[in-house]
């Protein structure tokens, strides 16, 4: 009894050690950044480990005694034969388990075989491509996604002063896209938003959409796919550019079992 009550004791213990929720600041001194510099942080409103490492290193650097050097933070992956990267948070395993019911597949080894990663800024969205890369290098993919490709631009770049640069970091992102494409062989599906025209054609036309990125977007995709809501549960897809496929629509809806064809 007594041994019995010191291993629950020293469990206990554990668990107490274990850190939850947001890390302290401090804590990055022992990264090799110097208490001056996380006083710094701290007085520009970072506060924990995580909001440093989730703030683009451009908002970083315009914090007066930060350079690149004194930030050498980094974040993983995982391991799978799908890759996907996630930049706005929807990513939901259940999703994958209803699939693989429907397709007799076992659930636990559909998501082994995914590697999943959350993406916090464009810089970090950038860097999560070098570590795929990687991966790719010891194990076979077949896939990567990428929800949403645009999603971080819109909140890291603001205005038109920031457009060219805008379009320059998307370029060199969708250029890593596609050499991964080629150098490892797999497919590359991204997801992209809509942004509503608010030019004086709208006013006649009626409320219209077109989707971010502009022609950088467009040129660095081969099949672009347009989705748009149906009638209650239908959901409507259609081809807008394809070297393959004609242009055409298909109809589906989302349900518990997944993506199934249109009950009428």
């Amino acid at each position: 009894m007594e041994q019995q009550r010191k291993q629950m004791l020293q469990q206990e213990q554990a668990e107490e050690d274990i850190q939850h929720g947001p890390f302290p600041i401090e804590q990055l001194q022992a990264s090799g950044i110097a208490a001056l510099d996380i006083k710094k942080l701290k007085d520009a409103g970072l506060c924990t480990v995580e909001s440093v490492a989730y703030s683009p290193r451009k908002e970083l650097l315009q914090i007066k005694g930060i350079s690149d050097a004194k930030l050498p933070l980094d974040q993983g992956g995982g391991e799978g034969k799908a890759m996907y990267i996630d930049a706005e948070g929807t990513f939901r395993p259940q999703r994958l388990l209803q699939i693989a019911d429907r397709f007799g597949l076992n659930g636990a080894d559909v998501l082994e075989n995914v590697a999943y990663a959350r993406a916090y800024n464009t810089d970090h969205q950038s860097r999560l491509l070098l570590e795929a890369a990687s991966m790719m290098v010891e194990t076979r993919f077949a896939l990567m996604i990428v929800d949403s490709a645009t999603a971080l631009y819109r909140t890291d770049f603001s205005g038109r002063g920031e457009l060219s640069a805008r379009q320059m970091h998307l370029a060199k992102f969708l250029r890593s896209l596609q050499k991964l494409a080629d150098e490892f062989g797999v497919a590359v599906v991204i997801t992209n938003q809509v942004v509503a025209q608010v030019d004086g054609s709208a006013m006649f036309a009626g409320p219209q959409i077109k989707p971010i990125g502009g022609n950088i977007m467009a040129h660095a995709t081969t099949t672009r796919l347009a989705m748009r809501k149906g009638r209650g549960e239908e959901r409507i897809c259609k081809v807008v550019s394809s070297p393959c496929l004609a242009e055409a629509e298909a109809r589906f809806q989302i349900s518990t079992e997944g993506v199934t064809d249109v009950k009428d």
